[in-house]
């Protein structure tokens, strides 16, 4: 297949995953050029990695992964050993930066012209150490050189910088933030990340594909079961196996599951956000009756290890879903109460309305999925039926109604929040009492050289993992994409305009993964 008459050919993935088209760019200018049709084609870039592939005598590879209408496009570019150089992305989607960047620091390869910054590098490793390296070894002979970071610098009378972080005042996972300001009015937000990277796509060379399993649902915790099903499916893919009906709907099951838990913890935290501790309070309430049950069924709060290659690890008998109906009653009520009082708290609304907002251009610039892009009114949900793409199973057999909200700001993703809720309580009802009579895993086979692309819509928006196995069928590259990739640059454009007080809140109405990101 070709894509907007360009001339690179695509071949349809295996497997019954979301759709997935791979190609092999055979220049550096087909590819750019492949990425400027996507782009003028409204399309976006999903994710960007690189891979080492010397060991086999061929060289480097460049990944990137672009968000189209009817799925996803992924092309691959292969780089000489000497010189594994590629254009620069960025100028083209602007989302490319950091994972450039981030691909420079661990695999050696580079973009030419555009940021040079370092990403994930902080001044621990030696200049010519690339963990991601097939002969990288395990320590890197590691120095205690930390070096500065190059912030853009805001000039002008009365301009002055506000540091924050990486230590911050809660229990959170660590992130640089420097504000520049006048008085309270912020100019500007750069981020540095990287702080809480631990060296999972190095973890994962080697392992067995139970072990990879495990791994990737402890990425991001709270999107462990977006994370396992986007691995999952990607090594289907690459197998050429199908799971059977039951798994995928108890897959279905976890990940809605997963998808309340964070809306009522962050609801309750925006209200906290907003001095409404009544508000936090309830919403942490019915998150932690939510998470017990979890615990009850599954046997983790977090629904780890639940969902494998090939299907799923557990089954729920007839007890177990009616307790899982009768929750989504009482849940949905209190929630329909709740937003009644978010709704007409005029404190709460002064500081939720007009603050920290972005519009669907700057979206479609930044290549937004998920949550933060259906904010701005864009309908971008890898469960929905939209022009050109069916949803994979389950999704389409339950019909998904994507919620949207076009004001962009705190508002929005609060009110996208609620009716997130109401969506994935009628999808669990829907579920539990529709669960077909079927198996629960199919074997999976190691596939030797086999390679897939697996993509789900979690929480936050889209999650991919992209798999290739060795010649033994084991694990020889994985990469797994958060959507905070792209929303964390977001973040940095929605404070603008606003005030020093109101980052706490615009930021938890993100509320973005730093593991997820930094890897």
């Amino acid at each position: 297949m070709r894509f907007f008459g360009e001339p690179i050919e695509f071949d349809k993935q295996a497997g019954i995953g979301s759709p997935v088209w791979r190609g092999r760019a055979q220049s550096s200018e087909a590819m750019q050029a492949f990425a400027v049709a996507v782009h003028r084609n409204h399309g976006r870039l999903a994710a960007l990695w690189g891979e080492d592939r010397r060991g086999g005598g061929d060289g480097f590879r460049l990944h990137v992964a672009f968000g189209l209408d009817m799925g996803h496009a992924w092309l691959g570019l292969d780089l000489p050993a000497e010189r594994p150089v590629y254009p620069d992305l960025a100028g083209i989607f602007s989302a490319a930066n950091r994972m450039q960047r981030a691909t420079r620091d661990l695999v050696g390869i580079s973009n030419e012209g555009g940021d040079q910054r370092p990403w994930l590098r902080h001044g621990a490793w030696p200049a010519d150490w690339f963990p991601l390296r097939h002969d990288a070894g395990e320590g890197g002979g590691f120095v205690n050189a930390p070096t500065d970071y190059d912030f853009v610098r805001v000039g002008g009378e009365g301009a002055h910088e506000i540091p924050v972080g990486p230590i911050h005042a809660g229990i959170i996972e660590p992130g640089h933030f420097r504000f520049s300001v006048i008085g309270e009015r912020l100019l500007r937000l750069e981020q540095r990340l990287g702080y809480q990277h631990k060296g999972v796509e190095k973890l994962f060379i080697g392992r067995n594909l139970a072990e990879g399993a495990r791994l990737a649902g402890r990425i991001s915790g709270d999107s462990t079961c977006a994370y396992a099903w986007a691995y999952a499916s990607a090594i289907e893919a690459a197998c050429a196996v199908s799971p059977p009906p039951r798994a995928l709907l108890l897959r279905a099951l976890m990940l809605e599951r997963e998808r309340v838990a964070n809306h009522l913890g962050d609801l309750g935290a925006l209200g906290n956000d907003a001095a409404l501790a009544f508000g936090f309070s309830q919403f942490m309430r019915l998150k932690e009756d939510w998470l017990r049950l979890n615990a009850q069924l599954f046997g983790h709060r977090f629904m780890m290890d639940r969902i494998v290659p090939g299907g799923v690890a557990l089954d729920l008998e007839a007890p177990a879903l009616a307790s899982i109906v009768e929750q989504c009653d009482g849940v949905g009520r209190a929630v329909k109460e709740l937003k009644k009082i978010y709704d007409e708290h005029a404190g709460l609304q002064d500081r939720f309305v007009t603050t920290g907002a972005i519009d669907a251009q700057l979206a479609r610039d930044l290549s937004l999925s998920g949550m933060a892009a259906r904010a701005t009114g864009l309908i971008l949900d890898a469960r929905a039926h939209r022009t050109g793409y069916t949803p994979p199973p389950p999704w389409a057999m339950l019909g998904v109604r994507p919620v949207t909200d076009e004001r962009g700001d705190v508002a929005a993703r609060a009110a996208l929040r609620f009716g997130e809720i109401f969506e994935s309580l009628r999808l669990l009802r829907e579920i539990a009492v529709g669960l077909p009579d079927s198996g629960l895993c199919a074997e999976v086979p190691p596939a030797a050289g086999g390679q897939g692309l697996g993509v789900v819509e979690g929480w936050r928006g889209e999650v991919l993992v992209g798999v290739q196995l060795d010649d033994a069928g084991r694990l020889a590259r994985v990469h797994p994409h958060d959507p905070s990739w792209q929303a964390w640059p977001a973040l940095e454009h929605a404070v603008m305009k606003d005030i020093v007080p109101d980052f706490p809140l615009i930021n938890k109405s993100f509320n973005l993964s730093y593991s997820g990101a930094d890897l």
